[in-house]
């Protein structure tokens, strides 16, 4: 059976202010570009979000044709190959790197070193003066917000939203590259969505998305100590307990119930109603139903499975 969820994405992050064309965006990072010079570029995404207009960046052969035949109609890359029909190339030396240099030329990076503010906070809504908001946020109406809250750039928090003390809204996504013996960082310039009616415990950690949005969906409720990744998406009226990690691109869908210690690989998707039970781990996608086990099993066959394992002994 087809899932019904369906994730309609409320702001486009990294889209330029105004198009922009393929030789503007060669000359800028000083690569050879294949195609018009005129072709339209809106944006930049990272491969998990790509949409047409969208510039995707691939510095690996494994992952050409997955770059290639994307929705991205854009491709940095670090070698001249076929361009697909109706698709541009900018040939780069090192794509990694300037696909950064064009995110921070169209996103001012400020991570608080700047208070420039422009805040919107709804009616009824209670912030603590602890609590540290960045730049571009909006909050709607009757929120809460709890002592030494941090609240990134470009954050938007829905109405009837409690955030407790400690939790942090928009840090750097964990994308990293080795080079010359160093970790170097893909700096990320999306952000957080939290929908309406949602409830997040103490001491939380919300990845901002590297080009798009990490979204906690209208009705979930986070326990406290829980770390999610970059571009992850939780759907509504899902319930998440206490030390829970997930990694980034994920996708959780409605009503979704993970408990205590669970870990979730990166790129991972859960369909609607499906239940982690405490200390899972999840390495692949899931249909609905209840896991448990270090590598996630149907709960009713892991069961069965230590019942026949202590008949042995």
């Amino acid at each position: 059976m087809q899932s019904e969820f369906c994730f309609i994405r409320k702001s486009i992050v990294m889209r330029f202010h105004s198009p922009q064309n393929l030789k503007t965006i060669a000359d800028f990072i000083d690569a050879k570009f294949i195609g018009s010079e005129d072709f339209e570029v809106l944006g930049t995404n990272e491969i998990h979000r790509v949409q047409p207009g969208d510039i995707v960046f691939v510095n690996h052969p494994k992952y050409y044709d997955k770059a290639l035949n994307s929705a991205a109609t854009i491709i940095l890359i670090d070698k001249e190959v076929e361009c697909p029909a109706g698709k541009a190339l900018l040939v780069s030396e090192d794509p990694f790197r300037d696909f950064n240099k064009i995110n921070t030329h169209f996103t001012r990076i400020y991570n608080f070193t700047e208070e420039l503010h422009d805040v919107e906070i709804g009616e009824g809504t209670r912030i603590h003066h602890s609590a540290m908001i960045g730049n571009n946020v909006k909050i709607g109406s009757n929120t809460q917000i709890f002592p030494n809250v941090v609240i990134g750039d470009r954050t938007e928090i829905g109405d009837n939203v409690i955030i407790q003390s400690g939790t942090v809204l928009g840090g750097d996504a964990f994308y990293y590259r080795k080079l010359n013996g160093n970790f170097d960082r893909l700096i990320s310039v999306g952000n957080v969505i939290i929908e309406n009616n949602v409830e997040i415990g103490n001491n939380c950690t919300i990845d901002r998305g590297v080009t798009d949005s990490t979204v906690i969906g209208e009705g979930s409720v986070l326990d406290n100590l829980i770390q999610i990744g970059h571009d992850t998406i939780i759907g509504k009226r899902c319930l998440i307990a206490s030390q829970v990690g997930i990694a980034g691109c994920c996708i959780l869908e409605d009503e979704v119930t993970v408990w205590g210690q669970a870990g979730i690989a990166s790129g991972v998707k859960l369909e609607k109603g499906t239940v982690l039970l405490a200390q899972v781990g999840v390495n692949r996608d899931l249909t609905k139903g209840t896991y448990f086990g270090p590598i996630a099993e149907d709960f009713r066959a892991y069961l069965k499975k230590e019942v026949k394992v202590r008949n042995l002994k």
